[in-house]
C-alpha cells in the first residue's frame, strides 16, 4: 500500500504497519543477498571484528525495517485476545499461565526476511492507541531516553481492563563472524491494578530473548531468536524459564522453544512448554500429563495500533521523523535511504556536540529516573532506568484516560499546540549546576528540532490550513493579548525573563 492515510470508518487514521513491511506470521525468515547488496556488505566488512559493537557500524539500508524500534515494541501488545482477559482470571496459577501465553503471542509479528528496525534518535517519541471490540482503548507512549547506550522507554495502559506495562529495551549489538547478535537487555513490568496487595497491583517481570541474524556475509540470511528469557511474579512466587532454541550445525530446527513454569517458593515444577514460537506452542501439566495448545501463531492475526496522521505529528515523532527514510526503504532506493538516514543521524551528532560544548546534560521529556533501592517507591524495578514522568492514578478508568492523554498527543486531533508534556520545550541541566534546577536546552538553528529557545516569544503553529488562535494579535491594544478562545490557552510572556505563562479554561471531556 502506498504511503498515506488509513481509512477507518468516517475518519482518517494511520494503522502502524498498514504502509509498513507486510508483517507476517513468522514463516518467512530468510533474506537472499543480491549481488548489488553484496557490494554494499563489502563496505561494512572492513569495519567488523568478532565482538565488535554494531552500534558504531553503519549498516546497509536493505536490512532495515521501515519503522523505528519505538514503534516495533508495540508488537507485544498487538494481540488483545491474549492481553485483555488476564486480570480477570481468579486462580493465580492460571493467571500466570495467561501471562506466559500473552508473552509468547507477539514474537511471530515481524517483516519477511531479516530486518532491523531503525535506531531511534535521542528524544524521539512514538505514541499510538488501540480500539478494542468492547469499545475500550489501550494507550502507548514511548521515548528514546538514551542513545549511547541505546535505551527505549515505554508505557502502556488499558484503563478499563486494569492493565499497565512499563518497560525499557536496551539492545546491544555484536558482530559474531557470519552472524550479528542483538542482545536484548532491559525489562518489562506488567501490572494488574485490580490484583495483589502491593502498591500499583500484582507485578510480572519479563525479559526478552536475544535476536540473531545468521549468514550476513555469505549464504542466506536467517533470523533467529535465542537464549533464555524469564517471567517472574514476586507476589505469587511463580516463574517461567523460556528457552528460545537456535538451530545447531548438525541438527535441530528453527524457531523452537522449550521451557517450564515452577513455584519458586516450593521448587515444584508445574508446567512444561514446547513447540515453535512461529507456530503451535503446547503447555503440559506435569501433575496430570494433560497437554493443550497454549497459542498457535501460524494463522494468528494481530491488531496493529492506530497512529495519528503524519500532519498532526511533531517533528520528533517516529513516523514523521523517519518519513523520507521509510519511503526510500520501501522503494528499495538504498542510496536515498542512506542519505535520508544520514541527515537525521548527522544532525543528532551536531546536537550532541553543541550540548557538550555548552555543558548541558540532556533530559527526557516524558520519562524520569526510576526511584528504586531499598524502601523506594519503585523498589525492584531498577532495571527500567526511566519511568513515565506522570501520575496515572485516577480513581476511575475515565480519570486515568484523562491523565494519559494529557501527557502527550495520542488521539486523532490532539496537537502539539495543546498543553502536554510532549509539547513543552525539552529540559536539560547544566552539568555544573546542582541537581533539580533544570534549564532549557540551548540549541541553535541547526538543531533537528527547533524548540524555540532562541525565539523571544515562542509561538506554536496551528493545524494545517487553519489560523492559529493562540498567536498574539498584532492589532491588539498595547499591553493586551488576544481574547481567550474556547479550547485554546492564552499565552503571556514575562518581559524580564521571557518565561511563557499559559491560561486555559478547565478542559471539558
Amino acid at each position: 500500500m502506498p504511503l498515506g492515510l488509513h481509512k477507518h470508518g468516517d475518519d482518517h487514521r494511520r494503522k502502524s504497519g498498514d504502509e509498513g513491511s507486510a508483517e507476517v506470521a513468522g514463516g518467512d525468515d530468510e533474506t537472499v543477498v543480491e549481488p548489488d547488496q553484496g557490494n554494499v556488505l563489502s563496505h561494512i566488512i572492513s569495519q567488523l571484528r568478532p565482538g565488535a559493537d554494531l552500534n558504531k557500524v553503519t549498516l546497509p539500508t536493505f536490512i532495515l525495517e521501515p519503522k523505528s524500534m519505538l514503534e516495533r515494541i508495540t508488537n507485544f501488545m498487538a494481540h488483545p485476545e491474549t492481553l485483555l482477559p488476564m486480570p480477570e482470571i481468579e486462580d493465580p496459577t492460571q493467571r500466570f499461565v495467561s501471562v506466559v501465553k500473552f508473552y509468547l503471542s507477539g514474537w511471530h509479528i515481524k517483516p519477511p526476511g531479516v530486518k532491523k528496525p531503525l535506531n531511534p534518535i535521542l528524544g524521539e517519541t512514538f505514541t499510538c492507541y488501540w480500539e478494542y471490540p468492547d469499545h475500550t482503548r489501550g494507550y502507548y507512549i514511548s521515548e528514546q531516553t538514551s542513545h549511547h547506550p541505546p535505551k527505549s522507554s515505554y508505557f502502556f495502559m488499558a484503563p478499563e481492563h486494569n492493565i499497565r506495562i512499563d518497560g525499557a529495551l536496551k539492545p546491544r549489538s555484536k558482530f559474531l563472524g557470519n552472524s550479528a547478535a542483538s542482545l536484548m537487555e532491559g525489562v518489562g513490568v506488567l501490572r494488574f491494578m485490580n490484583r495483589g496487595k502491593t502498591r500499583g497491583g500484582e507485578r510480572y517481570f519479563l525479559t526478552q530473548p536475544n535476536m540473531y541474524a545468521r549468514g550476513i556475509l555469505f549464504g542466506k540470511m536467517k533470523y533467529e531468536l535465542g537464549d533464555h528469557s524469564f517471567i517472574k511474579c514476586p507476589e505469587n512466587g511463580l516463574m517461567a524459564d523460556i528457552e528460545f532454541k537456535t538451530k545447531g550445525y548438525f541438527g535441530g530446527t528453527y524457531n523452537a522453544i522449550g521451557g517450564s513454569i515452577k513455584n519458586e517458593k516450593t521448587g515444584e515444577l508445574l508446567f512444561e512448554l514446547s513447540g515453535m514460537w512461529s507456530g503451535e506452542m503446547v503447555l503440559k501439566d506435569v501433575r496430570t500429563g494433560h497437554k493443550e495448545v497454549l497459542f498457535n501463531a501460524s494463522h494468528a492475526k494481530h491488531t496493529p495500533p492506530i497512529v495519528r496522521p503524519i500532519e498532526e505529528q511533531g517533528e520528533r515523532e517516529s513516523q514523521r521523523l523517519w518519513l523520507n527514510t521509510v519511503i526510500a526503504i520501501k522503494e528499495s532506493n538504498h542510496t536515498a535511504a542512506t542519505e535520508e538516514k544520514s541527515k537525521i543521524e548527522d544532525r543528532q551528532r551536531d546536537e550532541t556536540a553543541k550540548r557538550a560544548e555548552q555543558g548541558i546534560e540532556w533530559q527526557p521529556k516524558l520519562f524520569r529516573p526510576i526511584r528504586g533501592g531499598p524502601g523506594g517507591p519503585e523498589e525492584g524495578e531498577e532495571g527500567l532506568d526511566w519511568i513515565l514522568n506522570a501520575n496515572v492514578d485516577g480513581a476511575t478508568p475515565e480519570e486515568k484516560t484523562k491523565q494519559i492523554v494529557a501527557i502527550a498527543p495520542i488521539l486523532k486531533g490532539q496537537q502539539h499546540n495543546q498543553q502536554s508534556k510532549a509539547s513543552q520545550p525539552q529540559q536539560s541541566q547544566v552539568k555544573s549546576q546542582s541537581p533539580g534546577r533544570p534549564q532549557q536546552q540551548m540549541a541553535g538553528h541547526d538543531d533537528l528540532i527547533d524548540f524555540g529557545q532562541s525565539n523571544p516569544a515562542p509561538i506554536t503553529s496551528a493545524p494545517i490550513g487553519q489560523t492559529d488562535p493562540m498567536q498574539f494579535q498584532s492589532n491588539a491594544p498595547p499591553g493586551m493579548q488576544a481574547p481567550l478562545q474556547p479550547g485554546h490557552p492564552l499565552k503571556r510572556v514575562d518581559t524580564k525573563t521571557n518565561d511563557l505563562d499559559e491560561f486555559v479554561d478547565a478542559p471539558g471531556y
